[in-house]
């Protein structure tokens, strides 16, 4: 059958779906490439036409991409049973181009119906073909799958998987080093004095210690504290945004909370709690704003941060010496960072529904970008109001 390239395309594909029998293998892989064009175009049942037609294709391959795609055109229109009968059957081929992709579409929606175990299963599946740079999102998948269904030593592997191998996540590292430089520190003052927050010291220009406070502590039950929020808050905020994210969190409010003490607060100080304020205002505001999809365990600890923090300002205020104006520095930058930047290693319930195949939450960089740069200039603005040399 003769489809001219041009002009009388779109007819003469018309008139070669409406004919009865196999399709050329030309015209049904045109067939599914007008399909694509159409869903691209927002419209899924004229697209979902176009790869029926195409279905049960004597080649794996033209029939496997027909079947992922009137599976992603039954899922635009919400046919999530039916989406996910056309990426099984599209599995059940033999291995061609579309396997993977079907694979991962299929563990997505499985995970929207609440099959965690047929999504782990398809996810498994997903991972032996994946790329390379697809792998370490695909095990992190699966750790979150594995933690959400009670196996603790399997999400462990995947996330080790997912990090490239190391088990020890960037919080247990963060943890260590701070206990070392703060044990050091309890039995040499000078260390304490080299590395606190003073207002004195800032001010000729020692900006370091704006991030150097969060090394030191004022005893063993203030390090104790510190160390155990962050020991309970840091993997949350690893697993659903990723290790680096999470550092970028730590220091960011760390800045934040370390120029609000040094605006505000007329003594010393050390601790890295205005740094842990932060990261309760990232997990509160950024499970609100996004909807990230996390664990049990996650889910139990969420729901407490904000009398937690009630507590502990109250506290604050009540008893002398106690730095709080770090702690609320912290927790307003952490809220707009948690805002600002949506979780990027777990779905979440917005990109769960509208992409089973797995992308998830995106943001502007533009804006991502512009609310950094923003934060920052807060930081500048708060020393030089202060008198510090910049």
């Amino acid at each position: 059958m003769d489809v001219p390239e041009s002009g009388g395309r779109s007819g003469s594909l018309d008139a070669a779906a409406a004919t009865q029998g196999p399709l050329p293998a030309d015209v049904a892989a045109r067939l599914v490439e007008r399909g694509r064009e159409r869903l691209d175009q927002g419209e899924p049942r004229l697209a979902a036409a176009d790869f029926q037609r195409v279905i049960g294709h004597g080649d794996p391959s033209i029939n496997g991409a027909a079947l992922l795609g009137l599976g992603d055109a039954l899922y635009r229109v919400d046919a999530d049973a039916d989406a996910a009968q056309a990426w099984e059957a599209a599995t059940e081929l033999r291995e061609n181009a579309s396997t993977y992709d079907a694979w991962r579409r299929l563990a997505g929606v499985r995970v929207r119906a609440g099959d965690l175990a047929g999504a782990a299963k398809a996810y498994r599946e997903a991972e032996r073909r994946a790329p390379p740079e697809d792998r370490a999102e695909i095990a992190s998948r699966l750790g979150w799958l594995a933690k959400e269904t009670g196996n603790a030593g399997a999400a462990q592997r995947y996330f080790a998987r997912a990090r490239g191998g190391t088990v020890l996540g960037l919080t247990h590292v963060l943890i260590l080093v701070t206990a070392v430089i703060s044990f050091a520190a309890l039995s040499d003052q000078r260390l304490v004095e080299l590395l606190w927050l003073e207002r004195g010291a800032i001010q000729s220009g020692e900006l370091y210690r704006l991030l150097s406070v969060t090394l030191v502590h004022g005893s063993l039950i203030h390090l104790a504290f510190n160390m155990y929020a962050l020991w309970i808050l840091g993997p949350i905020v690893e697993m659903a945004w990723g290790r680096w994210p999470f550092l970028g969190f730590y220091v960011l409010t760390a800045l934040v909370a370390s120029t609000a003490s040094f605006l505000f607060s007329g003594f010393p100080s050390v601790g890295a709690s205005g740094a842990v304020f932060g990261l309760v205002g990232v997990l509160m505001a950024g499970t609100r704003a996004h909807h990230p999809m996390l664990d049990r365990r996650a889910r139990a600890i969420i729901p407490q941060l904000g009398m937690l923090v009630v507590i502990n300002l109250a506290f604050g205020f009540a008893v002398g010496g106690i730095d709080n104006s770090a702690h609320i520095g912290g927790l307003i930058a952490g809220i707009w960072l948690g805002f600002l930047v949506p979780p990027g290693k777990v779905p979440t319930l917005r990109s769960a529904w509208q992409h089973p195949m797995g992308q998830l939450a995106q943001r502007s960089p533009l804006l991502i970008a512009a609310g950094l740069v923003g934060l920052l200039g807060v930081v500048t603005l708060g020393l030089a109001a202060g008198g510090a040399t910049i």
